[in-house]
């Protein structure tokens, strides 16, 4: 039997932009007397890779398009929040008061395009909002290959964002970044208790840690941006949380 442990990884600072995020968890587990082994997996909240890389922009700065303001009209939101979204969308799935679901460019869907000013640092009125990283595959890579070179150690990394579900109230932390195992496991083609192949079970094995992982994480004042998870048994393999964006073709409430 797996013992599966999931541990919050305290003394994270303040993470501003160009900070080395890889030294920066080192130094707190370090401090927290935890040491990395082959096969853990760091499940990394999205706000402080966003804020290491740079992602951070004044609303004062933003000049909304025609549409921008034509959105906002429908949504009753801020038209400089409007257009950094249409700028990092695809497409509008759909729009009322109060609500802005886009296709992101990354591919999934989420109210904003997990735009947000939730725990990002205001200073006077000059308010600032913070975007995903560019590219989060990379920017988890990025940190596996930093924490391999320091430590000589093989860990999966989940980068991972808070989104709303269709059909289901509330949030759950998925992954929008992954390195070092599996986004997607599948089991197809395998037994179960009683001999019968599996045929439709791809299982979601980086959502799911993203999930578990947000239970420690919080979403307010916690300041817990980091858990560490040991003892997951998982199939080596290098995904990517692109794998589990699901393809237009195969979206069947578009």
């Amino acid at each position: 039997m797996n013992n599966l442990t999931l541990m919050a990884v305290p003394h994270i600072p303040h993470v501003q932009p160009g900070d080395n995020l890889a030294d920066l968890i080192l130094h707190a587990l370090a401090q927290s007397n935890l040491a990395l082994a082959d096969g853990d997996v760091l499940a990394i909240a999205q706000k402080i890779v966003s804020k290491a890389e740079g992602r951070l922009v004044r609303l004062a700065e933003v000049q909304p398009s025609d549409r921008a303001v034509e959105v906002a009209a429908a949504t009753d939101k801020d038209p400089r929040v409007v257009e950094l979204i249409l700028q990092e969308s695809e497409e509008i799935s759909r729009m009322r008061p109060g609500v802005l679901i886009v296709r992101h460019r990354l591919g999934f869907t989420s109210a904003n395009a997990g735009i947000d000013r939730s725990n990002v640092a205001q200073i006077g009125d000059d308010e600032t909002v913070l975007l995903l990283p560019l590219d989060p595959d990379a920017s988890a890579g990025k940190l596996r290959e930093a924490i391999a070179a320091k430590l000589g150690v093989q860990v999966g990394v989940v980068i991972t964002d808070s989104h709303g579900r269709p059909f289901r109230m509330g949030t759950v932390g998925v992954a929008i970044g992954v390195a070092g195992l599996p986004a997607l496991w599948d089991r197809r083609g395998e037994p179960d208790l009683y001999g019968y192949q599996l045929q439709h079970t791809d299982i979601g094995v980086a959502d799911e840690i993203a999930a578990a992982a947000g239970l420690l994480m919080g979403q307010a004042a916690e300041g817990m941006p980091v858990v560490l998870v040991r003892g997951l048994n998982y199939p080596i393999a290098n995904g990517k949380a692109t794998d589990l964006v699901r393809p237009k073709a195969m979206d069947l409430y578009r």
